[in-house]
């Protein structure tokens, strides 16, 4: 059941950088939907690029947004408000959450 746990916890410290991906996975693709009425090629990579950054930074700025406002998902990742995990922020010598 301990182990369970510390892998639960390791996967939800894991939310933040796999909802990133995901996002700007989605941006890319729909960059390169967008891209194919651009004329160039070299547009059309710049718009699949800002698509993907786009909306990955949206995402990540969203989950960072919902991770501050929820003490429930904090505890549930045990996660500090700025979500660093709880026992690096120990570890780093840091001030309990």
């Amino acid at each position: 059941m301990r182990l369970l746990r510390l892998l639960a916890k390791i996967l939800g410290w894991l939310l933040t950088p796999i909802v990133a991906w995901a996002a700007s996975f989605f941006g890319a693709w729909f960059g390169a939907a967008v891209a194919g009425f651009v004329p160039g090629s070299t547009a059309g990579v710049a718009v699949t690029v800002a698509g993907a950054a786009v909306t990955a930074v949206g995402a990540t700025v969203l989950w960072m947004r919902l991770l501050r406002r929820s003490p429930r998902l904090r505890e549930a990742l045990d996660v500090t408000p700025e979500g660093v995990p709880v026992t690096v922020h120990e570890l780093a010598g840091g001030d309990e959450p």
